[in-house]
């Protein structure tokens, strides 16, 4: 398998991660009894900066920011994946702050989230960690 071609893998599958951390991360099962606490962080509002604002705003807000690098990750991944072996060896950097940020994501999956996540990050942490270490190795 070639660095190229995991890259390519790892697009994709960051694009699912983003479709599905999208369509879900406000999702609230009844199950869990947060209704209450949900509907006190919809209704509570304050003044920040002079907008008024809401915590489930601030956790909606975040939520897509995580949706939105998500989706640069992959497009960054993809882009991994069309450059030629010497333009990859050329930018350790790059390849290896991408394989740490995902194993940091992949740690924060298990800590603080369930298996869906952490089973995206730990498959895109090892796509990352290998592609990286092929295109060194190229």
């Amino acid at each position: 398998m070639s660095a190229s071609l995991l890259y390519r893998i790892t697009s994709i599958l960051l694009l699912l991660f983003a479709i599905g951390h999208t369509l879900a991360f406000r999702q609230v099962d009844p199950g869990w009894g947060a209704d209450a606490l949900v509907e006190s962080m919809k209704a509570t509002r304050f003044q920040v900066q002079g907008f008024s604002r809401s915590y489930w705003l601030f956790f909606t807000g975040f939520g897509l920011f995580v949706s939105v690098l998500l989706m640069f990750a992959a497009v960054l991944s993809w882009q991994l994946g069309g450059m030629r072996r010497e333009v990859l060896r050329a930018i350790p950097m790059i390849r290896w702050a991408f394989v740490l940020c995902f194993v940091a994501i992949t740690y924060l999956s298990w800590q603080y989230f369930f298996i869906v996540p952490l089973a995206f990050a730990g498959v895109i942490s090892i796509c990352l960690l290998t592609a990286a270490w092929l295109a060194a190795r190229a």
